[in-house]
């Protein structure tokens, strides 16, 4: 079966970000789903990549995903990897096991090694709004009325630099002391920091947030400097999770060689696809490390992937989400995966198990922002007067 046709869809959201999907059709007929990983203000940028990788797949063998990523990573690109192309590269390989799902009349996690569960859990992110920390605790309450035993957020207010002010970090603590009593002793609290932090900070902050039994700690440092995160892993007692912006096989095997992270978080759409998480996975295990796949990604197609993917592996924890980014996608699919109560069942049709209506896809088209309302210099910290919000 060859690829004769792909074509990319921007799902305009009104939400945090779109998302970028992609349509693989063979010269037989056949079709399969993709997704890529997109971030604010660059999904017209991961999708001309797409575009301009495109006619190096046409009339190559959906089976031959190993060796067509090869060709996409050192032909395609001369071996220098992006983000945006294992995105893109990402969305095809996903969209290829599909097909091949659908052709076999199997669910894709009968064709990588068999299911070794039977439903997946989630936890929910997407959900943390308002501009204070009451406001912010009721949406949590909502999250647990809605079934879910664990929700993760990042209680930090103020920009994403290396040093927080104290007035912020008292700030943060509050909220998740607020959280715990709010939602329980049984409920996992999911802290995530987004690489803001400096080791000196990372681990004060650590310390502190150990009083509220919270279940992880995510990338307190930037993951780039793998050495940063090794330091706090051996100064906190949290668990830490890394992985969620790192994305060659290469960052993830030094990240487990230097003990940086008892869970990672690799995205599924921006790491290679299937395949990719499967060798990661499989680096991981005789490391203890577990894997709790991160999914910035759609409640649809990059969610599939993740639960036929974490069906799998021996060493799976949980997975994400984004509960902000649901109802848009049921709209949009003809069919889709079946969530209750924090978990997910896994799919029993063949292929991904979901599918889109493409006029439905279409009724809501990607509008580029004109501005994103980044920070004057003016603006920066330390401020004087300054009080911690959500406001920034």
């Amino acid at each position: 079966m060859k690829i004769a046709r792909i074509e990319t869809f921007i799902l305009g959201t009104g939400s945090s970000k779109d998302l970028l999907f992609c349509r693989v059709e063979t010269e037989d007929g056949h079709y399969g789903w993709g997704e890529a990983y997109v971030t604010h203000g660059k999904e017209t940028v991961v999708a001309e990549c797409l575009g301009r990788m495109t006619p190096h797949l046409i009339g190559r063998s959906v089976f031959n995903i190993r060796h067509t990523g090869q060709i996409i990573f050192e032909d395609f690109a001369i071996k220098r990897g992006s983000p945006d192309l294992f995105a893109a590269w990402s969305a095809v390989e996903i969209a290829s096991w599909d097909i091949i799902g659908k052709c076999a009349g199997l669910p894709v996690y009968n064709l990588i090694g068999g299911a070794s569960r039977e439903r997946v859990r989630i936890y929910a992110n997407g959900w943390s709004r308002g501009a204070t920390i009451d406001e912010r605790v009721e949406c949590g309450l909502k999250v647990k009325a809605m079934g879910f035993t664990a929700a993760k957020f990042d209680p930090f207010p103020g920009p994403w630099r290396n040093f927080v002010d104290r007035h912020d970090e008292d700030f943060a603590i509050d909220y998740v002391r607020a959280m715990r009593e709010a939602l329980g002793p049984d409920f996992e609290l999911l802290i995530e920091a987004h690489r803001r932090f400096a080791p000196a900070h990372a681990i004060r902050i650590g310390r502190r947030l150990a009083e509220f039994g919270v279940d992880w700690y995510e990338e307190p440092c930037l993951a780039e400097n793998i050495d940063l995160v090794a330091e706090v892993r051996r100064a906190v007692s949290i668990p830490i999770v890394t992985g969620e912006a790192l994305y060659t096989k290469e960052a993830f095997f030094e990240c487990l060689a230097k003990r940086a992270a008892d869970i990672l978080n690799p995205d599924i759409c921006v790491v290679g696809g299937i395949s990719a998480m499967l060798d990661i996975a499989a680096m991981a295990q005789p490391q203890a490390v577990v894997m709790a796949p991160h999914n910035y990604n759609s409640t649809l197609v990059g969610l599939a992937a993740t639960v036929h993917l974490s069906a799998v592996i021996p060493n799976f924890r949980i997975t994400e989400y984004f509960v902000n980014f649901q109802d848009l996608c049921r709209e949009i699919a003809t069919t889709s995966l079946n969530v209750k109560d924090g978990w997910i069942d896994l799919p029993t049709a063949p292929g991904l198990g979901i599918d889109i209506d493409v006029a439905k896809l279409r009724a809501h088209p990607h509008q580029e922002t004109s501005a994103h309302g980044f920070r004057q210099y003016w603006e920066e910290y330390p401020r004087k007067d300054y009080t911690p919000s959500f406001r920034g």
